[in-house]
C-alpha cells in the first residue's frame, strides 16, 4: 500500500547541473584532468546521507572528518572508533539540533574540539576572490576539504539553511560541486561559485550572523582528545581555570616550586588522561602488519616526542618527577615496570578495547609477551608490542603499535631484557600540556626573574616548526572548548591558523 509523502524533488535546473546528467559527467572529466578534483576521491568514500532533516551540518561533518582520517579518540559501536553524527554533542545537544538545526560557529566548533585544524570565515570577513583560491587549493589537495553554509533560495531549491562539503571546481566554467548530504531530496549538483557565494553571503536569523564556508585541515596529533571525554573536559578546566589560581595564591621562587604547586592536588583524571592511544589489531586480523598511513602517523608522533622531550620544560619535569619517584611518592600521572611488563599491561588493555569491555577486571597477560621495532623510511619510529591474553580458559593473541621513544622513556635501555626505569612515564604528554597554556597564564608568577625564565622555557621562538603547530593547535581546542562551553562560540569563531 502506497505511503503519502516526499520522495526528492525535481532539482532546479538552471542554475544548477545534476552531476550524474551529461553535462554534469563532462564537467566531472574535465575538473579531474585539471587536477581539482583530488578532494573528491576521499569525500565520496566517506559520503553519507543526514540521518536527520536538521542534521545537515553534523552530517557534512563527520564526513569530512571520516576523509580526513581523524581518529575520535571514543568509540562508536562494538571496538570501533568512527565519526558518526550521533557523536558531535558537544556544543550544542542532539536533541536541540534535531528540532532546530545547527548554527555555523558551532559546526566550526565542533570540529576544533574533534581534531581538525579549522579556518571559519563569514562572508563578511572575507571575500569571493579568497574563496575561490580556497575552493582551487582544496580541490587541489586530498588532505584539505571545504564546507559550505548557504541558504538555498539563491538556487531555486526549497528549504533555507544548509550545510554541505564542496567536492570539486571546474575552471572553465567557475562552477563547484555540491555533494549534497540531503541525497533523499537534491542529488549532488554543480552550481556556479558567484552564486554560492551569493547563497552564504546571507544571514542566519537564528544568530543574527552571517553565513560562510569552514576549512578543515587533517593533523596529527601528539593528544589525542574530544570533548565528550570526561578526563579531557576536566584536565581543561583544571589548565584554564586553576593553574592560573594556583600561580597567583602561591609566592614560589624556581621552576621546581611551580611544579610543586601544579602537580600537587592536580584533577583526579590526570592520570587517566595521560594515556597514549595505540593501534590495536587482533593476531587473526592480520598480525603485526601495518599499513603506510600507520607508519605515517607513528613517525609524525614519534619526531613531535622528540621534539617535547628536547625542551627546557621536559627536562625540568623529569627531574621533578624523579626526584618524587625517589621519595617513595608515584605521581598521578606516573608508572613504572620493565618494558615487558609494560608491554602486557598496554596489551591487556588494548584486548579489553577490541572487546568493547574496557576497564573490566579479570585480565591476566604476560604470556609470549614480546617487542618488535618498526620502521618507516629507514628509521626506527615505532615498537610493536605483542602479548597472548589470558580471560580465564580462553587465549587472544593481539599487538599494540606505539612509538619507540615512549617505550624509551618507561626504559632506559634499548634491549628488552636488560630494564631500568629512568623517567617517569606521562612527561612527555605534561610538558606538551604545560607548553599549550596560554602565556597570560604565567603572568601571576610574582618573581619576575622566575617569570622570564618561564617565558623563555614556553617562547614559541624556542620550539621546532611541528611542535609550535601542535602547541597552536591544543591552545585553540583549550580555547574554543571553554568558549563552546560558554556558548559563545557564534560570536568567536576558530581563527585563521597563524
Amino acid at each position: 500500500m502506497a505511503t503519502s509523502g516526499l520522495y526528492r524533488r525535481v532539482l532546479p535546473s538552471p542554475p544548477a547541473i545534476d552531476f550524474a546528467s551529461d553535462e554534469g559527467k563532462k564537467l566531472f572529466i574535465e575538473a579531474i584532468q585539471a587536477g581539482t578534483m583530488e578532494g573528491f576521491y576521499k569525500l565520496i568514500s566517506y559520503f553519507q546521507t543526514q540521518s536527520e532533516p536538521a542534521y545537515c551540518g553534523l552530517a557534512s561533518l563527520s564526513m569530512v572528518l571520516n576523509a580526513l582520517a581523524i581518529d575520535p579518540g571514543r568509540k562508536w559501536k562494538g571496538p570501533w572508533r568512527w565519526f558518526d553524527e550521533s557523536m558531535l554533542d558537544c556544543c550544542e545537544p542532539l536533541e536541540k539540533v534535531k528540532a532546530e538545526g545547527i548554527s555555523f560557529g558551532k559546526v566550526a566548533c565542533l570540529a576544533q574540539c574533534a581534531g581538525a585544524e579549522v579556518e571559519a570565515f563569514r562572508t563578511n570577513e572575507t571575500t569571493v576572490d579568497l574563496f575561490r583560491q580556497f575552493v582551487k587549493r582544496c580541490s587541489s589537495s586530498d588532505n584539505c576539504h571545504l564546507v559550505s553554509s548557504y541558504h538555498r533560495a539563491a538556487f531555486k531549491q526549497t528549504g533555507t539553511g544548509h550545510f554541505s562539503p564542496i567536492g570539486g571546481y571546474h575552471a572553465g566554467s567557475d562552477m563547484v560541486l555540491i555533494l549534497d548530504v540531503a541525497r533523499f531530496k537534491y542529488p549532488p549538483h554543480w552550481v556556479p561559485l558567484t552564486l554560492l557565494w551569493e547563497a552564504m553571503d546571507t544571514v542566519d536569523k537564528t544568530t543574527g550572523q552571517r553565513r560562510g564556508y569552514v576549512k578543515y585541515l587533517t593533523l596529527c596529533t601528539l593528544i589525542c582528545s574530544s570533548c565528550k571525554n570526561e578526563s579531557w573536559v576536566s584536565v581543561v578546566k583544571y589548565l584554564m581555570d586553576d593553574v592560573p589560581h594556583l600561580l597567583k595564591s602561591e609566592d614560589v621562587k624556581d621552576i621546581n616550586g611551580i611544579l610543586s604547586i601544579l602537580l600537587a592536588s592536580p584533577p583526579s583524571s590526570l592520570g587517566k588522561f595521560i594515556q597514549w592511544v595505540a593501534e590495536v589489531k587482533r593476531e587473526q586480523d592480520g598480525g603485526i602488519g601495518i599499513s603506510e598511513e600507520e607508519k605515517q602517523r607513528l613517525a609524525i608522533r614519534e619526531e613531535l616526542l622528540k621534539q617535547v622531550q628536547d625542551t627546557g620544560f621536559f627536562k625540568y619535569i623529569v627531574n621533578f618527577l624523579s626526584s618524587t619517584l625517589c621519595c617513595g611518592r608515584v605521581p598521578v600521572f606516573g608508572g613504572s615496570g620493565n618494558l615487558h611488563e609494560i608491554a602486557a599491561s598496554i596489551c591487556c588493555q588494548g584486548a579489553e578495547i577490541l572487546s568493547g569491555k574496557s576497564g573490566t577486571s579479570g585480565c591476566s597477560c604476560g604470556h609470549e609477551t614480546c617487542v618488535k621495532c618498526m620502521k618507516a623510511d629507514g628509521h626506527k619510529t615505532g615498537m610493536v608490542l605483542s602479548a597472548t591474553i589470558v580471560k580465564g580458559k580462553n587465549e587472544e593473541k593481539v599487538n599494540m603499535l606505539v612509538p619507540q621513544s615512549l617505550m624509551e622513556l618507561c626504559c632506559g635501555a634499548p634491549d628488552p631484557n636488560n630494564c631500568s626505569s629512568t623517567q617517569p612515564v606521562g612527561s612527555n604528554i605534561l610538558t606538551a600540556l604545560l607548553l599549550t597554556l596560554p602565556p597570560e597564564t604565567w603572568y601571576g608568577i610574582k618573581d619576575e626573574k622566575l617569570q622570564e625564565e618561564v617565558q623563555s622555557l614556553i617562547s614559541m621562538d624556542n620550539l621546532p616548526a611541528m611542535l609550535q603547530e601542535q602547541v597552536l593547535h591544543l591552545r585553540r581546542q583549550l580555547y574554543h572548548l571553554k568558549k563552546c562551553q560558554e556558548n559563545m562560540v557564534d560570536e568567536i569563531l576558530p581563527a585563521p591558523c597563524p
